[in-house]
């Protein structure tokens, strides 16, 4: 029995305790050695998980007891008795799995990675249709499209779950998404039977791994419950910027030294390019940049003419330039033109002469003749 002293405000409580418990006072010793058990488990192993197996058949739990032998130790107990062992625990927050205790409890003891333990567990679930009476472990979700029903009472048992159905090509279409049910809500038979027969299996058979104590942290399952390749593809992308960030401060590190010497030899060359600095990798580059400009000017220059071979008075070939043999050749051609011009009036001059002469001795007589021709001779 009972006895309770109610005390109104204001008023002093009496000497005599409030509330006086009668019964049995001593705690039966094997319950307080499980506590004890329970209390030592965790504080040996550094995961401890809080797993609810309602609902699990006896056939699914002993295909995870083979599984996980040797791995995991698993104890099914009361949930006070789980409580007490937590609270006498000297771990650091973790009697903040309390709140995590539902359905019918049971502790996950291990020193396996807790992610990789609840990939496990995952992979050893199977669907399975809800039963009336049960608790949905999640939000049950009607999904919009197509089903297999024919027009007929079926629109209406849809609409009293507010699911907004319609009719196309002599079936029943579910028009949008709609949630039938919260996690936690108690599924009448009514909504179990049409949840069956849409094909919606919203529970799973398996360990139901709810949370999970790690040097003082609690890991929920849905932090646990996680997209492998999404999460390597962040790493892959934070690692990728990580090194961009180091090579644009120029943070020199094991993983970017070859990048950032291989940039450093790079931007030296590009500066010695541009501002014409030879060096043994410059000049090459240089030389036959060169010889690419005169070629590409030699193109627009037309051809000289070809230079006159003649033989010097060794009889050694002599090349003129063009411009010599035309100032040569315009000078000995006004040359000749004086020459000309000489010869020819030297030529009147002696015509003039012998028709003088000619006339003399045509008057002078055969005498004058002689005489002239003996001068002349």
């Amino acid at each position: 029995m009972v006895d309770v002293t109610i005390v109104k405000e204001g008023e002093q409580p009496e000497d005599k305790p409030i509330i006086k418990r009668k019964g049995r006072k001593d705690v039966p010793e094997h319950k307080k050695q499980l506590v004890k058990r329970l209390v030592e488990l965790i504080d040996r192993n550094n995961i401890i998980g809080i797993v609810n197996m309602e609902n699990l058949p006896a056939k699914q739990l002993n295909n995870m007891r083979a599984q996980l032998r040797g791995r995991v130790t698993l104890l099914m107990t009361k949930k006070r008795f789980i409580k007490l062992a937590l609270e006498q625990s000297k771990k650091e927050n973790i009697k903040e799995l309390e709140e995590y205790i539902k359905g019918m409890p049971a502790l996950l003891f291990t020193n396996e990675n807790p992610f990789a333990l609840f990939k496990l567990i995952k992979q050893n679930k199977s669907t399975a249709p809800i039963k009336p009476g049960q608790r949905a472990p999640k939000d049950i979700v009607v999904s919009a499209g197509p089903t297999s029903f024919s027009p007929g009472p079926i629109i209406g048992e849809l609409g009293s779950f507010r699911i907004k159905a319609g009719i196309e090509a002599g079936k029943v279409v579910i028009k949008e998404d709609a949630v039938v049910a919260k996690e936690g809500d108690v599924v009448n038979d009514k909504l179990a039977g049409l949840l069956t027969r849409l094909g919606i299996e919203p529970m799973e058979v398996g360990l139901d791994l709810v949370a999970v104590y790690e040097k003082g942290s609690i890991l929920t399952k849905e932090v646990l419950d996680i997209d492998e390749e999404a999460y390597l593809e962040d790493i892959r992308r934070a690692a990728g910027e990580a090194l961009s960030l180091t090579m644009f401060a120029a943070i020199p590190l094991k993983e970017n030294i070859e990048l950032l010497l291989s940039k450093a030899h790079n931007d030296a060359y590009t500066i010695a390019r541009e501002a014409d600095i030879l060096t043994s990798e410059t000049v090459k580059e240089k030389l036959a940049e060169a010889e690419a400009q005169m070629r590409a000017l030699k193109t627009r220059i037309p051809d000289a003419p070809k230079e006159p071979v003649r033989e010097g008075a060794g009889g050694e070939e002599e090349v003129g330039s063009g411009e010599s043999k035309k100032d040569e050749e315009s000078t000995g051609g006004e040359d000749n033109k004086d020459d000309d011009k000489k010869e020819e009036r030297g030529s009147k001059a002696e015509e003039a002469k012998e028709g003088i002469r000619e006339e003399g001795k045509s008057e002078a007589g055969p005498e004058l003749r002689e005489d002239t021709s003996a001068e002349t001779k």
